[in-house]
């Protein structure tokens, strides 16, 4: 098989049936044993790919580990009633502690508790790592060695971003806890979760939070997979 119109549709399909997002290296291996599509081969193709689900329903995005169908937000709403069960609430300390990790990483307990004003429970920690959010990535070389967290490819991912660069900046007229905060609120609604039943993406579906607060966002200091 060497017409480039059969490769781009293997492309196209393998996409649509994929759980997680597929990086370049991931798209490559499916010729492995057929023949040899190069890297800028496929990059090619997926952009054109892009451009020709631009307008639908559905769009192709480039994410921090690679390349995924999702709906499109302004359809979402309708999407989310193909699962009418929704995935437990986050508190608004978790979202938090979140956010401030996202903007403030690598963080410490320490520089997390400072921002709050209050002390972070190691659960709070436990159910971002849990989630694959956050991850410990060193310790700080001061008394006590206290773990850095940073967040992760498969947090960008869930918010529909391929680097931090995508973050927006915080207001520099707000104390550092409220600007965090005020990001995260209205981030929400921008937010791009993994559904894991439609097998396509669509925003929110896969955390809920108080009415009060908004979902969280969280992001990885390396640099995207080849997507």
């Amino acid at each position: 098989m060497t017409n480039t119109a059969d490769v781009k549709r293997i492309i196209e399909a393998a996409l649509l049936c994929a759980q997680q997002p597929m990086a370049v290296t991931d798209l490559r291996r499916l010729f492995a044993d057929e023949i040899d599509v190069g890297p800028d081969t496929v990059r090619a193709l997926l952009e054109t790919l892009r451009l020709e689900w631009q307008g639908r329903g559905v769009e192709l995005v480039p994410l921090a580990s690679g390349w995924r169908f999702q709906t499109t937000p302004d359809i979402a709403r309708f999407i989310e009633r193909l699962n009418p069960e929704r995935p437990p609430r986050y508190s608004r300390a978790v979202l938090e502690t979140l956010a401030i990790i996202a903007y403030r990483q690598p963080a410490t307990r320490g520089d997390i508790e400072e921002i709050r004003g209050v002390t972070v429970s190691a659960q709070i920690i436990k159910t971002l790592e849990d989630r694959g959010w956050i991850e410990v990535i060193g310790h700080k070389d001061v008394v006590g060695r206290p773990a850095l967290f940073a967040t992760t490819r498969q947090f960008l991912d869930d918010l529909g971003l391929r680097t931090l660069r995508e973050l927006p900046a915080l207001d520099a007229g707000l104390p550092v806890a409220e600007a965090i905060g005020q990001q995260v609120i209205e981030f929400t609604d921008a937010a791009v979760f993994l559904s894991p039943t439609v097998g396509l993406a669509s925003p929110q579906d896969a955390v809920m939070v108080p009415d009060d607060f908004s979902d969280p966002l969280s992001t990885t200091p390396e640099p995207p997979a080849d997507p």
